[in-house]
C-alpha cells in the first residue's frame, strides 16, 4: 500500500537526519581512532580528504544517475553505502589503510544520500513552496549533524578517546532504520517522464538562467560556514577570549541558522526570495566583518547570531533556485553540481582566505570572508526574481 505524500515527506525528513547523524558519528569516531593508533600528523589530513575524494569525482555521476534512474534507487545504494563504511571501519579499523578506505565508502554513501534527497524534494515539491522544503530538508540536516557527535558520548562514553568500536557498531546499528526508511520513500518518476525533453547534459544545464550565479553564491556561504568553526576559536584565543565562551558562540550561530531555515517559507512570503538571499547574504557578511572590531562579549554574541541567521538562509535559497532554474529530468545533475562547486569551494576558498590574509590573524581571514560573502550578495542580485505567488493552497 502506497505511502501517503505527506508521510512521505516526513519519511524523507527522517531519512535525512539519519545520513547526517550516522555521518557524523562515523567521521569524528575515525579520527578518534587514528589518534588511538598513534598516526602522524599527515595521515590525519589524508583521512579527512578521503572523505571528500568521492564527492569530487563522483558527485556528477551520482546526479545522472538520479535522472536516469530515479532518486530512490540512489539514496538507496546511498543508505546501503552507509551501512557498508559502519561495517568497513568497525572490522578493519586497526589500519590507517582500513579507515582510508571506509571513510572513502562513507564519503560516497553520503554523497549518493544529499543528491537523491535533494533531487527529490526538488522534483516532489510546487515550485511556489521550494523553500519551505528546502527550508525544512537542511534544518533536518543540521538536526542530524548536532545529534551524530552526541551519539559518539552516547555509545563511546566520555572518555578523551572514546571506545570507537563500540560507536562503529552504533553507527551500523542505526543504519538498520535508515535502510528501512530508504526502502519505503517512493521516487517522483520524472526521470522517466522528463529525460526525452531534457537538454542534453551539463553544458546547456549551465546555460539556463541564474543557475552559475547560483552555484557561486552556494559555494561562498558553505565556505563562509566552514571559515567561521575554525577562525572563531583561532579569534578567541588572539583576544584571550575563554574557550568555552567560543564554544558557546559557535553553538548560537548553529541555533541562529537552523531558526531561519524553520521559517524560511514564512520569510520568503514575506520578502521574495531573490530579495531575501540578498539580505541574508549581506547580513552574514555584516556579521563577520564587524568581528574586526574590538567589543564586548554580549556583543559579540548579537553579531554572532546575526551572522548565523544569514549563514543559514543561503544553501536552503540556492537550493530552489537551482531547482526552479533546471527542468524535471535534470534536477540530480544540478544539485551534483551544487556539491561539486561547494567541495571545491570548501577546498580553495579558506586556503586562499589563508594566503591573502596572511600576517594579519584571524580577524584578517575572517574580513577576507565578509569580502567575498559581500560579492556573493552582489552575484544574487542578477538572480531572476520569484514567480508570482498567487494561487497558493
Amino acid at each position: 500500500m502506497p505511502v501517503p505524500n505527506r508521510a512521505q515527506q516526513h519519511l524523507l525528513l527522517v531519512h535525512t537526519i539519519l545520513v547526517q547523524a550516522v555521518t557524523f558519528m562515523l567521521r569524528p569516531a575515525a579520527t578518534y581512532q587514528a589518534l588511538d593508533l598513534a598516526v602522524p600528523a599527515t595521515w590525519l589530513g589524508v583521512l579527512g580528504a578521503s572523505f571528500a575524494v568521492a564527492p569530487l569525482l563522483l558527485a556528477v555521476p551520482s546526479g545522472q544517475a538520479v535522472d536516469r534512474f530515479g532518486e530512490r534507487r540512489v539514496v538507496l545504494v546511498g543508505s546501503v553505502l552507509l551501512g557498508a563504511a559502519g561495517v568497513g571501519f568497525a572490522l578493519f579499523s586497526d589500519s590507517v589503510a582500513g579507515l582510508v578506505l571506509a571513510s572513502m565508502v562513507l564519503g560516497t554513501g553520503h554523497l549518493c544520500s544529499v543528491v537523491g534527497q535533494q533531487a527529490l524534494v526538488a522534483n516532489r515539491t510546487p515550485a511556489h513552496r521550494y523553500d519551505v522544503a528546502f527550508g525544512h530538508y537542511t534544518f533536518a540536516a543540521s538536526l542530524g549533524q548536532a545529534l551524530g557527535p552526541g551519539l559518539i558520548v552516547a555509545f563511546g562514553g566520555a572518555r578523551p578517546i572514546p571506545d570507537t568500536r563500540a560507536v562503529f557498531i552504533g553507527a551500523i546499528a542505526l543504519t538498520l532504520p535508515l535502510l528501512a526508511t530508504a526502502a519505503v520513500l517512493r521516487p517522483s518518476h520524472h526521470h522517466r517522464a522528463a529525460g526525452e525533453r531534457a537538454p542534453a547534459g551539463f553544458r546547456d544545464l549551465l546555460r539556463l538562467d541564474g543557475l552559475v550565479r547560483a552555484l557561486a553564491v552556494s559555494c561562498v556561504v558553505l565556505a563562509a560556514v566552514d571559515i567561521t568553526v575554525v577562525y572563531l576559536p583561532a579569534l578567541g584565543a588572539e583576544r584571550g577570549i575563554a574557550a568555552g565562551f567560543i564554544g558557546t558562540l559557535l553553538a548560537l550561530r548553529a541555533a541562529a541558522s537552523m531558526t531561519s531555515r524553520l521559517f524560511l517559507g514564512r520569510l520568503t512570503d514575506a520578502i521574495g526570495r531573490r530579495w531575501l538571499l540578498i539580505g541574508t547574504v549581506a547580513l552574514a557578511a555584516v556579521g563577520l566583518g564587524l568581528l574586526l572590531l574590538p567589543m564586548p562579549l554580549w556583543l559579540m554574541a548579537v553579531v554572532v547570531i546575526a551572522a548565523g541567521l544569514g549563514l543559514g538562509a543561503g544553501q536552503p535559497l540556492t537550493m530552489s533556485f537551482l531547482a526552479e532554474s533546471a527542468s524535471p529530468g535534470l534536477r540530480g545533475r544540478a544539485m551534483s553540481l551544487r556539491l561539486t562547486g561547494n567541495r571545491l569551494g570548501q577546498v580553495l576558498i579558506p586556503s586562499v582566505a589563508g594566503l591573502v590574509s596572511a600576517g594579519a590573524g584571524a580577524a584578517g581571514v575572517l574580513a577576507f570572508t565578509a569580502a567575498g560573502l559581500a560579492m556573493a550578495a552582489v552575484t544574487a542580485r542578477g538572480l531572476h526574481r520569484s514567480p508570482p505567488t498567487t494561487g497558493r493552497p
